[in-house]
This record gives structure tokens, C-alpha cells and sequence, in this order.
């Protein structure tokens, strides 16, 4: 028999229980637009953004290595799965646009949405090369972290990934996402194992986290070659972390 320890201060006979928590659901998120200084984040639309972001992959099939789909043989194929895509509500995409040139940088979602204990993740992201290491990549995740947590009133964000995705866990941790552990054998993807890294923000943080996102995006924290003068992760540490 196993003797589990209790949490301190309890005795057999108790029933430790958590902190109460106001009961009401989250909103469910829609297809909005969010508006950045670098990009905007707008509802996917096939019609208008499957050739730029098609042309955007092309010779890059390594940016499919870890995502669930992909990569497509050919423009019409990438077509028809973005509109399965845009017809869907959990994954909700919406589609990254460049504010300096107008044109589609990539798409992330909302996924695994649960407004009831307003739990709700990012993922499936997609940054064509153009996009990736800018200040829009990072506005991008701040945008929809802030929708979130501010407008939508959600509790927890989560960020999950193969737990072999190193750029993907260096990303989570950047961003200020906390490291909870790995789902070992949690899901098979084109026909291989996936152990699954999780990572969470909670809304408790996200002030803190919020206020060193605005910080690090401030065009004053770049100098004139565009690099950056203090690092999130050290902005995030005056803001309390």
C-alpha cells in the first residue's frame, strides 16, 4: 500500500480543495481582426490569401516538419485545406498580414477552446521565413495573447508542441509561457510518435507579461539597424517576470 503525503496543514479526514473561482464562461472567439503597429491579424480567407501564402512556402518544406498538415504538391491542394481550415471554429484561424506590405506572413489559431473553465490554446502556427525573428512574429503572439486574456477573458493560454520542436520550445519560453512537462506517446502525426511539451500563461501573469510584450514592441527599445536594446526576457524580469 502507498502512502501519498498530504498537502501541508491537511489530516486524513480533510478534502483539500482549490481556490474559488468566479463562475462564468469565457467568450467564444470569432473572427475578428487585430490591429498591431508591424501586422494585423485578420479572418483567413482563402480566395485573397492562398496564392501569396503558397508562393511564401515554396522551398521551405521544413516548415511543415512539425505541424500536422503539409506540406501541399501544388496551389490547389493548399487551396481546398485552407478552406477547410476557414470553415472550421475550433481551430479558429486567422491569418497574419505584414502592415508594411499588405500581404499574408503567415496564420496561427485558437484551438482546443474551452469557455466554460476558459482554458484556450495557440497553435498550428505558420510563419512563412519572411515573418520569422521580426517584431511582427512577436506583436503576432502578443496580439492574440492580449485578445485572450483581455477581451476574451480567458484564465489560461496554453502553447503546446512536439517535444523534439527545440525552436518551438525556445518560442514558448521567450514569450513567457511556463514549461509544465511532457505527454510522452501522446498523439502519432504522419505516422510518428509525438511526446507533447506543454506550456502555459496563466491570467494571473499576464499583466506583467503584457506590459513587457508593449516594452520590447515599442519602436524606442530598437536602435537605427533595427536591434533590439533590452531582450523580452529581460523586460519581462523588471516587470516582475
Amino acid at each position: 500500500m502507498s502512502l501519498e503525503k498530504l498537502p501541508e496543514g491537511s489530516s486524513p479526514a480533510e478534502s483539500p480543495l482549490g481556490n474559488a473561482v468566479p463562475a462564468f464562461a469565457a467568450k467564444q472567439p470569432t473572427r475578428t481582426r487585430l490591429i498591431g503597429r508591424y501586422v494585423q491579424l485578420v479572418p483567413l480567407n482563402p480566395a485573397s490569401q492562398a496564392p501569396a501564402l503558397f508562393d511564401g512556402v515554396q522551398g521551405h518544406d521544413e516548415l511543415w516538419t512539425y505541424l500536422f498538415d503539409g506540406p501541399y504538391p501544388d496551389l490547389i491542394s493548399f487551396r481546398t485545406r485552407l478552406e477547410a481550415m476557414a470553415m472550421a471554429g475550433d481551430p479558429l484561424f486567422l491569418t497574419i498580414i505584414d502592415s508594411l506590405s499588405g500581404r499574408p506572413a503567415g496564420y496561427a489559431s485558437y484551438m482546443r477552446i474551452e469557455p466554460t473553465h476558459r482554458v484556450i490554446e495557440v497553435g498550428s502556427i505558420l510563419f512563412l521565413p519572411a515573418l520569422q525573428r521580426t517584431r511582427g512574429a512577436t506583436e503576432a503572439m502578443f496580439l492574440m495573447a492580449k485578445h485572450a486574456f483581455d477581451d476574451l477573458h480567458y484564465r489560461r493560454y496554453e502553447w503546446k508542441c512536439n517535444a523534439l520542436n527545440a525552436p518551438s520550445r525556445r518560442a514558448a519560453l521567450r514569450l513567457g509561457f511556463t514549461f509544465e512537462g511532457i505527454f510522452r506517446q501522446h498523439m502519432i502525426i504522419k505516422g510518428r510518435n509525438r511526446d507533447t511539451a506543454w506550456y502555459s500563461m496563466t491570467d494571473n501573469e499576464w499583466p506583467s507579461r503584457k506590459t513587457a510584450f508593449e516594452r520590447w514592441l515599442d519602436p524606442a527599445n530598437f536602435d537605427s539597424s533595427g536591434r533590439q536594446l533590452q531582450s523580452l526576457a529581460a523586460l519581462r524580469s523588471q516587470c516582475g517576470k
